[in-house]
């Protein structure tokens, strides 16, 4: 799998320099499937991120933050959004 971190910082960092691009991706929020066209966006751009690497990513990334505190072992919930890349960079692009 890609470095979908590393490519998510270089979208966001365009993004944070070109408004019209910033803009297309916060109105991903009232599409159908907001993160398809979120995906889309990004290949338009020339990052080849896809739905599936997007949502395994964000995971992959949590579950190994949990491995490496208290000994591996799963005594801390998952806080809303904590996994989700795609709120993540929207959130970021908002200021929020």
């Amino acid at each position: 799998m890609a470095d979908i971190v590393g490519m998510l910082d270089q979208l966001q960092n365009k993004a944070l320099h070109n408004a019209e691009l910033k803009e297309r991706f916060l109105a991903t929020r009232s599409e159908p499937s907001p993160i398809s066209a979120f995906c889309g966006i990004c290949r338009e751009e020339g990052y080849e991120i896809y739905e599936m690497e997007l949502v395994c990513a964000g995971e992959e990334f949590h579950a190994a933050m949990k491995r490496s505190t208290n000994g591996g072992g799963e005594n801390s919930p998952m806080l809303a959004g904590q996994d989700d890349f795609y709120e993540l960079f929207l959130a970021a692009l908002d200021g929020k």
